[in-house]
């Protein structure tokens, strides 16, 4: 639906009058979208006890500044550096920039085809890829000179390792390039130090609801201290906190799946009674972008995100076998004994198996408080707060793990045959 004045088309008319309908013409078509939108659950409603929920962020409508109407295709008026982008989380969190017409830069320690992927998630020329080196402050300082967010996704499970020359037999050795503290911890740190030093308006840390300091996990311990070098560097840095993350291309769900692929028994350890609230990796990015849409409303502050239900990783094996058809041997195998697999699996390149992940999986994984004691205090948000409601796993799940049924997802159609 269109407003338009008659008196624009007439002869005689004048230049403001012609302005001021054309105005009146995108005020009303923006405001008949947005009530569609609101009516069709497009948008989050405003309506919460909680005191940010009475002003979410809206980043499907049109800014005051914005060129064009918004969206795609659109300037946001927004220039927003992400380091970690080509990661599982990353590549989510850039699709929302793109869609929402956002200035991105994107480092990259890796080649162009690390990246290449990320490409079509941009109109041309709204992406920005450079390369950085985490050891070179100048390199990273240089990416983020620009930009009025600044969001970091680094993060890393296992050590890099590659061969190097020495002089004595067996004149090999396999060093450590990257190491998990370097990534979790010293990135992190840098990353802050420079925001605080550049004076740059906002940055978001992705940490994760493992973080804890009495951990047996390196892992959880390194983000743990990741977290607050950040914040002893730029104190009012937005920290979020989700917990595993499920989609097409994570390593929870598609991890039993794989394993029962390559090996006749999946070990559980412990028994798989450790309890994980896993969360979809694309309801992470939503309140990753929320919070960039408004970063001023959270600074300082904390966003945990999580699932809408706790599960045992015993009862994620089953769920994933009832998926895909498998039939392994799930066993129940102490930590001690899986992480003797462990020291060996290490080495590949993209490891499946760890002995610091056998220490994480002997663990919960867990948000820090229940539903009832999120909405009981007023210090910690949760993406709920915001706008996103908690994707359960049954509703995804089948629509990638089907691919690993053998004969395929028809097998067990009639009339396919």
């Amino acid at each position: 639906v269109v407003f338009w004045c008659n008196r624009c088309n007439a002869s005689g008319s004048n230049q403001s009058a012609l302005d001021t309908n054309t105005d009146t013409m995108i005020t009303s078509r923006h405001f008949l979208q947005t009530t569609l939108l609101r009516s069709r659950g497009g948008l989050p409603s405003i309506s919460s006890s909680r005191s940010l929920s009475s002003d979410l962020p809206r980043i499907t409508e049109r800014r005051p500044d914005e060129t064009g109407r918004g969206g795609r295709a659109s300037d946001a008026g927004v220039k927003v550096c992400v380091f970690g982008a080509t990661g599982f989380l990353g590549r989510y969190v850039c699709s929302g920039l793109g869609s929402n017409g956002v200035q991105t830069y994107i480092g990259s320690r890796e080649d162009e085809f690390a990246y290449r992927h990320l490409r079509p998630l941009f109109e041309l020329g709204r992406a920005k890829f450079s390369y950085y080196s985490s050891r070179d402050r100048q390199s990273m300082a240089d990416l983020i000179s620009d930009a009025d967010v600044v969001v970091n996704l680094v993060g890393k499970y296992y050590d890099t390792k590659a061969l190097e020359d020495t002089q004595k037999f067996p004149y090999l050795n396999y060093k450590v390039s990257t190491s998990v503290a370097e990534a979790n911890v010293e990135v992190p740190k840098t990353i802050a130090e420079l925001c605080a030093e550049m004076q740059v308006d906002n940055l978001i840390h992705v940490s994760s609801a493992a973080a804890n300091p009495d951990s047996s996990s390196e892992w959880a311990r390194t983000k743990h201290e990741g977290e607050q070098a950040v914040l002893e560097a730029y104190p009012w840095a937005t920290i979020v906190r989700p917990t595993q993350m499920f989609g097409h291309e994570d390593m929870l769900l598609n991890w039993f799946a794989v394993m029962a692929q390559r090996f006749p028994i999946v070990p559980l350890v412990d028994g798989g009674h450790a309890l994980t609230q896993p969360v979809w990796v694309d309801d992470v990015a939503k309140t990753i972008n929320r919070i960039i849409d408004d970063p001023e409303k959270f600074e300082g502050r904390r966003v945990d995100v999580f699932g809408a239900q706790d599960y045992s990783y015993a009862e994620l094996a089953r769920f994933v076998y009832d998926i895909t058809g498998q039939e392994p041997v799930l066993s129940d195998i102490p930590n001690p004994v899986v992480k003797y697999a462990a020291n060996v699996m290490q080495y590949e390149g993209a490891p499946m198996l760890t002995p610091d992940m056998v220490d994480l999986m002997s663990e919960d994984y867990l948000p820090e408080m229940t539903v009832e004691g999120y909405k009981a205090q007023n210090q910690v948000f949760t993406m709920k707060d915001l706008g996103v409601e908690a994707t359960p796993i049954e509703k995804l799940a089948f629509k990638y793990l089907h691919r690993f049924r053998e004969g395929g997802h028809f097998i067990l159609a009639k009339g396919y045959h």
